[in-house]
This record gives C-alpha cells, sequence and structure tokens, in this order.
C-alpha cells in the first residue's frame, strides 16, 4: 500500500513537472511563433489569390522530406503534400500537392485555392468518405535560417472529389506539435505524441487525442496503465479490432546547461478500447514484448500499413554521439510486424525468378550431401554489418552502413559469387539508406519517395521513388531516379540577406535553380585526369592512381587507414572512369 501510493505521488509530480515545461515552452516559444506568423500570413495572402484549380503535367517533385505521401483510396494514385529541403544554408518548406499516377508513371501538380500553409513533419490520412479526404493535422514551419519554428495546431481535409480544401475549426484539439503520428481509426483520426521546440526549450508529448470524423469534435482520451514515456516519430498502428500499437521513436531531455541527451526507443505498447459505445469509451495502455527478429535501434524512419495484417517500417538512422560530432548510421531495410502474431521479422528480398535460378537449382542437387553436413557443424550466425563506400558526383564519398541477419549475409554473399561466376546479372537494385522518407501502399506494393542522408556535414535530399511488391518480395524497382543536378550544397555564410529570406521559406524555385549552376560551375573548376580515347579501365587506375588517392585523403582525413584510403580511391577513379567512357 505504502509503495502505491509512493508511486502514484511521484506520477502526480511527473504530471506537474511536464506541465510547468510546457508553460515554460509556451511562453518563450510565443515572441518567435508571433514573428513566424506574420510570414506565414503574407504566404496565405499569396495563396489565396489563386482562384481556380490547375492541374498540369509535371516533372517529378524536387527533393524533400517529412512530407506525406497517401494512396487515394479509389484511384491508382498517390498523393504527396508538403514537406522540407535544406541546403546548408537556407530552409524551404512546401504546401505543394503532387499527384502520381501509377499506370501510367508519371506525375501532376494540382494547384487548389486556399490550402494549408507551408509545412513539414506533420501527418495525413486518407479515410474512403465522399469519394476519398486527405486529413491533414499539425506540422511545423521553420524560418529561413532554421533556428525558429512555428508548430501547427491546424485540421484540414483534402475533398479529392471535388479538388478543395477545407480547414476544420473545432475545439479541445491537440496543442501545436510536429512529428506526432496520426492514424485513421473506425471513423475517428487517432493521434499521438510529437514535440514542440522554440530557440531554447523543447517538450515531447504522449498524449493521446480523437477527432470524430462523424460529429467533428475532439475528445482527449485518459488511458488507463502505464503508457509510452513522451516521444515523437515512432510506428503507429491500428489492428482489425480497433485498438492501436505503438512502436520506437525518439527523444530527448536536456541533462545540463546546453547539453541534451537522445533516446531511441524500442519499446511497444498496446491501446486497447474497453467500451462498446463510441462516446463512452474507455481505453487502457499495455506493454507489448513481441517475439521475432526486432528492429535495430534507430529513429527517423518511415511507416506504413502493408497486407495480410502487417505494418512495417522503413529505414531510419542511428545516431553516434560523440564528444564534438554526431555519425549516422543510415539504413535501407524493411522489418514487419504480424499484428495477429506479435512478431517482428526482417524483409528480405527473394530475388527475381530466372534462370539463374534454374542454374542455382543444377548446383544445389549436386552439393546437397556435402551442404547439408556442413550446415551442421557451423553454429548460427549473429548479426553482421556491411560496409560499402559510395562516391557522390562532386567527390564526396560515402559510408554506407548496413546491419543484416547471419543468414541474409550468407545468401547474400553466395548470390554475388553465383552473379560472378554466370555473369548475367548485375546488382541487384534498391534504395541508398536514408531517413525521413515518404512511404505508402497501394494495392500491396509499397512506395519509396524522397527522404535524406549524411555525409559529414553535408546533407543530401533525394527526389527518387521506388516500389517493391510487398507479395513476392522479389525486387526493387526503380520508377524516378535521382537527378544528380538537383543536388546542391552551400557552406555556410556568416551573414544571410534579409530581402532572400521570404525567398528561401516560399521554396524559392529560381533560386535553387541558379544555385545549381553556380554549384555546377564551381564544381567544374577542379579538373579531373581524363579518359584517353580507347584507354581500358586497368591502364587508367595505373596511370592517375595517385592523383585519386590524394584526392580520397583529402575527404577522408589524415586519420583515415591507407587501405581504407586506396580502396575509396579505386572506387572514385572508377566511377569516373565509366561515366566517362
Amino acid at each position: 500500500m505504502g509503495k502505491k501510493g509512493k508511486r502514484e505521488k511521484k506520477g502526480e509530480g511527473g504530471e506537474k513537472t511536464a506541465a510547468k515545461l510546457e508553460r515554460k515552452v509556451s511562453r518563450r516559444a510565443k515572441k518567435e511563433e508571433e514573428d513566424l506568423e506574420a510570414l506565414i500570413a503574407e504566404f496565405q495572402s499569396l495563396d489565396a489569390k489563386k482562384t481556380q484549380v490547375i492541374e498540369s503535367s509535371c516533372p517529378p517533385p524536387s527533393p524533400r522530406l517529412n512530407g506525406s505521401l497517401s494512396a487515394h483510396p479509389e484511384k491508382d494514385e498517390l498523393i504527396l503534400f508538403g514537406g522540407e529541403y535544406f541546403n546548408g544554408q537556407k530552409t524551404y518548406l512546401y504546401n505543394e500537392l503532387y499527384v502520381y499516377n501509377i499506370r501510367k508513371n508519371s506525375w501532376s501538380k494540382v494547384e487548389i485555392p486556399n490550402p494549408p500553409p507551408r509545412r513539414c513533419a506533420h501527418q495525413a490520412a486518407v479515410v474512403p468518405t465522399a469519394g476519398g479526404q486527405l486529413w491533414v493535422f499539425g506540422g511545423e514551419f521553420a524560418s529561413p535560417n532554421g533556428e525558429q519554428f512555428y508548430h501547427y495546431k491546424d485540421l484540414w481535409v483534402l475533398h479529392l472529389a471535388t479538388k478543395t480544401w477545407e480547414q476544420i475549426k473545432a475545439s479541445g484539439g491537440p496543442s501545436g506539435r510536429s512529428g506526432h503520428r496520426m492514424v485513421a481509426c473506425k471513423r475517428q483520426l487517432m493521434i499521438f505524441g510529437g514535440f514542440h521546440e522554440s530557440a531554447r526549450d523543447y517538450i515531447y508529448y504522449n498524449d493521446v487525442y480523437a477527432f470524430n470524423l462523424e460529429s467533428f469534435t475532439w475528445s482527449k482520451l485518459a488511458p488507463s496503465g502505464i503508457g509510452p514515456a513522451p516521444r515523437s516519430g515512432c510506428q503507429m498502428a491500428t489492428t482489425p479490432e480497433g485498438n492501436i500499437i505503438v512502436y520506437g521513436g525518439y527523444s530527448k531531455q536536456r541533462v545540463k546547461k546546453d547539453v541534451d541527451k537522445g533516446t531511441l526507443h524500442t519499446d511497444m505498447f498496446l491501446l486497447k478500447t474497453e467500451g462498446a459505445g463510441k462516446e463512452e469509451d474507455k481505453w487502457a495502455w499495455s506493454r507489448l514484448n513481441p517475439s521475432g527478429v526486432k528492429p535495430t535501434p534507430r529513429s527517423g524512419f518511415s511507416v506504413a500499413v502493408g497486407p495480410n495484417n502487417r505494418s512495417l517500417l522503413f529505414g531510419g538512422v542511428h545516431d553516434e554521439e560523440e564528444e564534438e560530432s554526431i555519425e549516422g548510421d543510415f539504413f535501407n531495410d524493411i522489418y514487419f510486424y504480424d499484428i495477429g502474431k506479435n512478431r517482428w521479422f526482417p524483409g528480405q528480398l527473394k530475388g527475381p525468378k530466372s534462370e539463374k535460378r534454374k542454374r542455382r537449382r543444377g548446383r544445389q542437387a549436386e552439393a546437397e550431401g556435402a551442404g547439408d553436413e556442413e550446415m551442421e557443424k557451423q553454429p548460427p550466425q549473429g548479426p553482421v554489418e556491411i560496409v560499402k563506400e559510395v562516391v557522390a558526383e562532386d567527390g564526396t564519398v560515402m559510408t554506407i552502413k548496413q546491419v543484416i541477419s547471419g543468414a541474409a549475409e550468407e545468401k547474400e554473399r553466395s548470390e554475388s559469387e553465383e552473379d560472378e561466376e554466370d555473369g548475367a546479372l548485375g546488382q541487384q537494385v534498391e534504395p541508398c539508406p536514408r531517413s525521413n522518407a515518404m512511404l505508402t501502399v497501394k494495392h500491396g506494393v509499397l512506395y519509396v519517395y524522397g527522404g535524406m542522408f549524411e555525409v559529414g556535414d553535408r546533407q543530401f535530399t533525394l527526389s527518387d521513388l521506388y516500389s517493391i511488391d510487398l507479395h513476392k518480395m522479389e525486387e526493387w524497382k526503380v520508377l524516378v531516379e535521382m537527378d544528380p543536378k538537383a543536388q546542391e550544397w552551400l557552406e555556410e555564410s556568416e551573414s544571410d540577406e534579409e530581402d532572400d529570406d521570404m525567398e528561401g521559406a516560399e521554396g524559392g524555385e529560381e533560386e535553387e535553380e541558379s544555385s545549381e549552376e553556380e554549384s555546377e560551375d564551381e564544381g567544374g573548376e577542379e579538373q579531373h585526369p581524363s579518359v584517353q580515347p580507347d584507354e581500358k579501365h586497368a591502364d587508367y587506375l595505373s596511370r592517375t592512381e595517385q592523383y585519386w588517392i590524394k584526392l580520397a585523403r583529402t575527404n577522408m582525413g589524415p586519420d583515415a587507414k591507407e587501405k581504407k584510403v586506396v580502396k575509396v580511391a579505386h572506387a572514385m577513379a572508377k566511377t569516373f572512369y565509366e561515366d566517362s567512357v
């Protein structure tokens, strides 16, 4: 009894501390938000000048992350809304609406009057009502220098049949936030978590709100039991019974002045409804302990609902914090969570069916006996870290680390050996590791668009589009390739002209184009050794090896091991050689 009372008292104290922190953050953020509200209002006045719907064919959208990609409930279309882009100096926010036609593999831009303000890190959910509705809640707007933030608490609906935006004004909803999660669940929108950040303070949430899609009213849930700690960027999925599952996420807390400590959450919870009536539902949190192979700790992963009562997560990043720097390991793997079996398992590619498989069967039959004996002797393999070096267009070296199971590593090695032996198939295509990509599933096919990864202090923002059939899990397909010319990175400058601020936050398409031209000109100043006519790769490498080693060492730093420097230099030379011929 004594322990229980003490625990309850401690819980009350934690709630008071959280409420105090929220008031403190709110006060400090008020001035920042007032400054940004004026900027947002000016952008909205520009949007208000649009009086008619204009739909036009267009190239693929520009690079971005933290937008939303949703499957149309009735048509073979994907809907991309919002997002952000950072070029090293400025942050660009978007409220553009793009539609991807799956059958035609084509993009169109849809300009609709009075859209939601520019934002990123919002949430979108689709319901089939009245020809389809896309609901959008929250998100954030950042100043062009990325130092001030405005967190939205508005709710919008896009009526897909009539192509009209409508803002839904209802009291009692969540406070302004981004990085939250929202799902449609039995005629309700369920919202969990997220965070609010000002220039000096931040707060993470673990509250739950429900928006009734029939009465258009908000309610804040008060579940019993012990729920998840405050967090953002988690996985949130619904069960067929109308319950909610929450996994993972990220949060940070201040351990001392100007020092924050991040936490990668790997726990899992079930939010279960205990009532029968719509207005009288009672909810309860409980801890889940799933079996199987769980995802490695990460943040910035993307989530979607797959077929066969499974949710999935893709990619993400694991930041290794050192004293003065953070180095991130990015992922491009898929993990499935079987809701019915409460089990995690990694998604592994089976490879396309081909003549190669027939030849493999023949080899397997010949070596079956010996292989079985060897397998009996070998203990099961643990997870293996695969490290790959990739060279960007401008010579930047990117290190990709991928953790895969021992069985998958053996499979990858054997298949690569067969590829070399057969000489028929090249390396399998797959999205490069990334975080904060946009994900959706349509007809059992997963679509992955954009996102970002980092190399040192440089951020690469992506605009490629990949798909994979989740029923077959045979191979990734490239629907839109990354355009290297869309990549720009401007070194930080000590002073930015105030006149550029509005352009940066608005999207600044013309400025992006001119910056690309400038970066191309700058990149053209350094001339790599050219390839001579009819020169073979081995001859070119022999002639220019020292040049590429010197360049690789400059990029990798003086502490890099010589063997690794040579390896990267050879990769850079090979890339340049292949591009030249």
